[in-house]
């Protein structure tokens, strides 16, 4: 509501100043930023819906799959389905695939996992020799990101491929072989936890 108001005012207040007396311009200028303001309102609200679903399923197995499952921008590489897993807890290491060169994300807390990463990360630099391979650990109580915050972590890695090197890199690690299974908890439904889909 606030925002709402916010664009209203804003677009008064620059009708006033440049309409030059003319009503018909202010009112204009109101309206204006009227939708502006339901625009950033809507785009406020869904942040905070999307923010809250994945809170809703922070710290279940299968979590990071929902995300990676959701919203992935254009140009990277990934999967739902994990490529390393733990199947006495469920512990699972996923992958993506971008300009920064390989993520692997891991959910879990045991020292099993911290080996499950290392292995995969050494099949990535001999499958895909110089690639950079950054490893994200999500979590709740501080010695990770957490899992609303994970996509914006892994967008802001610094970049080190080409588009066609992380084809190529991606084309690699496809050929090792199949990614493991992980059932994804019950009660989450990734559909529901989709925002709408920013190219950029």
């Amino acid at each position: 509501m606030l925002v709402l108001l916010l664009g209203i005012a804003v677009g008064l207040g620059v009708g006033f100043l440049t309409s030059g007396g003319s009503i018909f311009t202010t009112v204009l200028w109101g309206i204006s930023g009227l939708i502006t303001g339901v625009l950033v309102a809507m785009i406020v609200m869904s942040n905070k819906a999307e923010k809250n679903a994945y809170m809703q399923i922070e710290g279940q197995s299968g979590a990071v799959g929902a995300v990676l499952d959701s919203q992935i921008r254009r140009g990277w590489r990934t999967s739902p389905m994990p490529v390393a897993i733990n199947g006495r807890n469920r512990e699972a290491v996923y992958r993506m695939i971008g300009r920064p060169g390989v993520v692997l994300i891991s959910e879990g807390s045991s020292a099993k996992l911290h080996q499950m990463v290392e292995d995969e990360a050494r099949k990535v630099q001999r499958a895909a020799t110089g690639a950079t391979v950054h490893k994200v650990h999500v979590a709740t109580d501080g010695s990770g990101v957490r899992l609303h915050k994970l996509l914006k972590h892994v967008y802001k890695l610094p970049k080190t491929l080409s588009r066609s090197e992380v084809a190529a890199v991606s084309n690699r690690l496809d050929a090792l072989g199949s990614h493991a299974s992980v059932p994804i908890p019950k009660g989450i439904d990734p559909n529901k936890v989709r925002a709408p889909k920013r190219k950029v």
